[in-house]
């Protein structure tokens, strides 16, 4: 638990979740692989309608989001997402 009472399950870089002491930065979806801003409009969309919400990770950083096989956002991480696409 962290000083506050509080452990965070965050995805590291294999993939499997841990206790954090801080909160993710970032937000992912296990289904599709895809990580991306915590106020990503696509997701708050689709966590809006009922859905997502049991495949949601979260990410210490986008160094542990890579290494667990995930890809950028589209919508929230244009740049990123045609760099990635690019090098794919």
């Amino acid at each position: 638990m962290t000083a506050a009472g509080r452990a965070y399950v965050l995805t590291g870089a294999d993939g499997r979740s841990y206790l954090g002491m801080a909160p993710g930065t970032l937000g992912g979806y296990r289904r599709r692989r895809i990580y991306g801003r915590l106020d990503c409009p696509s997701a708050l969309r689709a966590i809006a309608a009922g859905g997502y919400v049991r495949h949601r990770v979260f990410f210490a950083d986008e160094p542990a989001a890579l290494a667990a096989g995930y890809r950028p956002c589209a919508v929230c991480l244009p740049e990123k997402y045609r760099k990635w696409r690019k090098s794919g």
